[in-house]
C-alpha cells in the first residue's frame, strides 16, 4: 500500500483481523451493520444497588422499539439497524408489535445473585442459545454485528462476572453504574463479593463457564455471550460495546476461545471492570471516551473506524499500481 509500513497503527491490525474473519483480502466493508440490544432484569435489584426503579428496563425497551434512544440516534447516523431482544424483562412494556422488537424471553428477570444462583444451568444455556440464534439471523443480511444491552442493575452482574473470570477483587471491578453514591457503591461491592464467593475457582472449562454464568450473570449477559459465538460461527465481525459486553465476552471466550478472534472492542468505558475484562481478553479498545451508557452506543461510534480499516485495504493503491517509488 502507498504508505509507510505500520503508519496506520491499530487500524492495520483491525484490517488484518477483518480479512481473517472473512477469509478474504481485501475484506468486505462492515456494512450494513446491525445492533442487537439484549434486555433483561435482575433480582439483585432488591439489594438496593441502584436508585433506578426496575420498570425502567421495560420503559427503555419501548423507547428503543420506537426509535427514541441514544442508540437509535447513533445507528441512524451510520445507517445501522437496531433490533431489541427481550430475553428477560420482568415488567410489561407498552409498545406496539414492531419488527424492531423480538420476544425471546427465557424468564422474567433473574433471581437475586446476592443470595443464590441467578439462573439455572438450563436457563443460562437457553439464553446463550437466544444470542446464537439472533446472531445467525442477523448475519444473513448484515456484514457487522454490534452488541447492545439494557437492564437496570446489570453492571452489578457484570462486575461479578469480571471477578469470577479474571480473579479481580470486587472493589477493583465494581463501578458506579448509572452514577450511584458512595453508600450505594459500598453496598454494591459487598453484594458482588458475596456472589463471587460462590464461584471458588476461575472457570477453566466450558461446563464451569456456564455454571459461573448461571451463578452470577444476567440473561442479557448470557445472550450476548451467545451473540459473540454466533457471529464467529457466521464469520461476521462483532463489535463489542461496554462493560456488559466485555463481561459477556469473558464467558464466550471460556466457552469457545476461538470466537474472540472475530471480536473487536469498540471502546473502553468508565466502568473499571471493563478495562479488566478487555485486558484479560487481549482486546485493544478503539476509543476511550469515558462512556457508560451501554445500549451499543460506544461500539457504534467505533464502527466508522472499522469501516475505514476495511476500506483502506480495499481501495488504497499499491506502490506498483500507483507508480510510487518505495524507500530504498
Amino acid at each position: 500500500m502507498t504508505k509507510p509500513p505500520g503508519s496506520l497503527g491499530v487500524l492495520e491490525d483491525v484490517a488484518a483481523q477483518l480479512a481473517g474473519t472473512a477469509g478474504a483480502c481485501p475484506p468486505p466493508l462492515p456494512t450494513p451493520a446491525a445492533v442487537a440490544v439484549f434486555a433483561g432484569d435482575h433480582g439483585v435489584h432488591a439489594q438496593g444497588v441502584t436508585p433506578w426503579p426496575q420498570e425502567v428496563t421495560a420503559q427503555m425497551v419501548a423507547n428503543f422499539a420506537r426509535g427514541g434512544a441514544v442508540v437509535n440516534a447513533f445507528a441512524a447516523q451510520l445507517g445501522a439497524d437496531v433490533v431489541v431482544v427481550d430475553v428477560g424483562v420482568a415488567t410489561p412494556y407498552a409498545v406496539e408489535v414492531s419488527p424492531a422488537l423480538l420476544s425471546r424471553k427465557v424468564r422474567s428477570g433473574t433471581a437475586d445473585l446476592a443470595v443464590g444462583p441467578a439462573m439455572t444451568l438450563d436457563e443460562a444455556r437457553r439464553a446463550v442459545e437466544v444470542g446464537i440464534e439472533v446472531a445467525t439471523e442477523l448475519a444473513a443480511d448484515h456484514a457487522c454485528l454490534v452488541t447492545g444491552d439494557m437492564g437496570i442493575t446489570n453492571t452489578t452482574a457484570s462486575a461479578a462476572l469480571v471477578c469470577a473470570f479474571t480473579g479481580a477483587t470486587p472493589a477493583a471491578a465494581t463501578g458506579r453504574g448509572t452514577g450511584v453514591d458512595d453508600p450505594t457503591l459500598a453496598r454494591k461491592v459487598g453484594v458482588v463479593g458475596r456472589a463471587v464467593a460462590r464461584v471458588p475457582e476461575r472457570p477453566s472449562t466450558s461446563e464451569a463457564a456456564l455454571a459461573a454464568l448461571a451463578e452470577v450473570g444476567g440473561l442479557e449477559h448470557a445472550a450476548l455471550a451467545g451473540f459473540v459465538l454466533g457471529a464467529a460461527a457466521a464469520r461476521v465481525p462483532v463489535l463489542l460495546d461496554g462493560v456488559i459486553a466485555g463481561s459477556a465476552a469473558l464467558v464466550a471466550a471460556a466457552l469457545c476461545p476461538a470466537a474472540l478472534e472475530h471480536a473487536l472492542a469498540g471502546h473502553t468505558s468508565a466502568e473499571p471492570g471493563h478495562a479488566l475484562a478487555l485486558r484479560a481478553l487481549g482486546l485493544r479498545p478503539l476509543l476511550g471516551l469515558d462512556l457508560r451508557l451501554g445500549e451499543g452506543t460506544g461500539a457504534l461510534l467505533a464502527l466508522p473506524l472499522v469501516a475505514s480499516a476495511a476500506r483502506a485495504l480495499r481501495e488504497v493503491a499499491t506502490f506498483d499500481s500507483a507508480g510510487v517509488t518505495e524507500k530504498s
